[in-house]
């Protein structure tokens, strides 16, 4: 494994995100225990020491499942980050009680990371905003010594993560982004790494891999790349890539199997960053994928508990991308003649995807 220095910590180049665990039946909220203490026990065996979770995952049950199963470990064996739900004023507001719930349902006396979550368009507002005091709060947490390091994840425009930073000053001390081959274009992810750089902040990535969708790429694209290098599989490609980026410190994937698992730990035991035609290999890709216009969806389902009609919406953005496909399914019920356009599932949206447009329009094609 593959190690990076951050201050006094030496952190595995690889996390474990917990975004994604192994499930029953598919059901989101109910992870499977058993599997996701048998990842862990894989993880650290094989030199993995970072595990992310947050308020919300799986339903606000990743951060629980995650208390268990660490607690069989000595605390300084592992590092742990979880992320405050900074989503509305109500929650800000409130800060004091979730941070406390959180260290409760992760079992544990303090962080050793600590982030505001997905600060974007639709909050900035309030977590920069000193009444509700929530930058207070955490820099208290940090002086107490509950808070090892604070930082925020974000999904937000350059405008967007430059004014929280410069509201927050030297509080922040790590920023995680979506960060991929697509998005590198797509959403603006260069700028956003050279804006870190120059603010000598390191680079948490999330969504190498953008929730699956980098790894099931066309016959075609899987040719050009493995002519290159012969062998390697598309996620190996993503994390190479990442690899190239300077300023990265820790890539998170969501793996939700021992196979996954062990691929990447085998991928992260050595530094292959790209070459420049490998880089444009890549990028050429990227661009033509871009111009296919589709659905940026990265099937996060923070929309989904959000809608009063109970639609599955990262699956039927799967579908409506796939609509010109022979084999394509036909949506379900509840499902985009369902939506009411409430615009809950927009507000709460990472990519900031317009889905009550996408629903009527997939529901006009139908």
């Amino acid at each position: 494994m593959l190690y990076n220095e951050f201050k006094d910590r030496k952190l595995s180049a690889l996390g474990l995100g917990c975004m994604r665990l192994p499930t029953v039946d598919g059901k989101d909220s109910d992870i499977d225990e058993a599997q996701t203490a048998e990842l862990v026990r894989l993880a650290l065996r094989h030199g993995i020491n970072y595990f992310d979770t947050a308020y919300m995952y799986h339903g606000g049950n990743s951060e629980t499942v995650m208390g268990k199963v660490l607690k069989a470990y000595p605390r300084d064996s592992f590092y742990l980050a979880t992320k405050f739900p900074g989503f509305r004023k109500e929650q800000v507001a409130d800060h004091a009680a979730i941070f406390e719930d959180q260290l409760r349902k992760c079992q544990v006396e303090y962080f050793d990371f600590y982030l505001v979550h997905c600060v974007c368009e639709s909050n900035i507002d309030l977590v920069t905003d000193e009444e509700l005091g929530l930058r207070k709060y955490l820099l208290e947490q940090k002086r107490l010594g509950r808070i090892r390091h604070l930082g925020f994840s974000t999904h937000g425009s350059l405008e967007t993560m430059a004014r929280f930073l410069d509201n927050w000053g030297d509080a922040i001390e790590f920023c995680q982004i979506q960060l991929n081959w697509l998005d590198w274009k797509l959403q603006n992810a260069q700028a956003k790494v050279e804006l870190l750089n120059s603010r000598n902040i390191p680079i948490w990535v999330m969504e190498p891999v953008r929730g699956g969708r980098l790894v099931n790429l066309p016959q075609g694209d899987l040719d050009t790349l493995d002519a290159l290098r012969p062998g390697v599989g598309t996620p190996a490609w993503a994390f190479r890539f990442l690899q190239t980026v300077p300023g990265i410190t820790m890539v998170l994937s969501g793996m939700s199997n021992e196979t996954q698992l062990l691929d990447n730990i085998a991928t992260f035991c050595e530094n292959k960053p790209l070459n420049e035609t490998e880089w444009n290999a890549l990028m050429t890709i990227a661009d033509r994928m871009i111009a296919e216009k589709k659905v940026p969806c990265t099937g996060c389902s923070y929309c989904v508990k959000e809608c009063p009609m109970q639609i599955p919406i990262p699956d039927v953005m799967t579908m409506y991308n796939n609509r010109f496909l022979d084999d394509a399914p036909e949506p379900g019920s509840p499902g985009p003649k369902d939506c009411v356009a409430c615009g809950q599932c927009k507000v709460m949206c990472p990519q900031t995807i317009d889905i009550p447009a996408i629903m009527a329009d997939y529901a006009k094609y139908l």
